[in-house]
């Protein structure tokens, strides 16, 4: 199912400009997150982000308990945005996703870190394997969707982390490469 609808822009101090391109462009991130299972135990989730380009990201978590979930967002002014806070140290990606959830990543260049604050949707937080797949099956895709349909838009599981960057490269590693007007919702 493809979107067609536009959403209206605004004009915003978020330009990208060229430290874009030295900064951001085509980096691909994996990241740890020093998290803990319902004992306490240290168990660490992985994720990995590829900030593809200037209107996509695409991601793959591997740890925790979305861990299975590969996906895709539009990283421009319709669901997300990039933002330079100091071009060369920080950099905010802002994006929707089709379950309802709100992601905020911060990621800080010179000391490898990413900072993250996510809003899942409670149903989404409480049935994490609903949100396992890829985006790419569209059996997966409409299952996210439904799961933005349940519950209130208030309800909502909020989550602050950090994370250190493991590894850092140009280039999609192990993620896929999609088209840059792929429908993201």
């Amino acid at each position: 199912m493809t979107t067609s609808k536009s959403l209206p822009r605004f004009l915003t101090n978020t330009e990208l400009g060229p430290s874009f391109e030295a900064d951001i462009q085509d980096v691909h991130l994996i990241y740890d997150y020093a998290a803990q299972d319902e004992s306490g135990r240290p168990n660490k989730w992985r994720y990995e982000m590829w900030f593809f380009s200037s209107t996509r990201i695409v991601y793959a978590i591997h740890g925790g308990p979305m861990a299975g979930r590969t996906n895709y967002q539009t990283a421009t002014y319709q669901s997300a945005t990039y933002q330079c806070i100091r071009p060369g140290e920080l950099w905010q990606v802002n994006w929707l996703e089709e379950t309802g959830t709100v992601c905020s990543l911060v990621y800080d260049i010179p000391r490898q870190k990413v900072t993250t604050l996510i809003t899942f949707s409670k149903r989404h937080w409480e049935n994490p394997e609903a949100t396992h797949g890829d985006k790419q099956n569209a059996e997966d895709f409409e299952r996210w969707r439904g799961l933005a349909k349940i519950g209130l838009q208030t309800e909502r599981f909020m989550l602050s982390e950090q994370a250190d960057v493991v590894e850092k490269f140009t280039g999609k590693g192990d993620l896929y490469c999609i088209e840059d007007n792929a429908v993201t919702f």
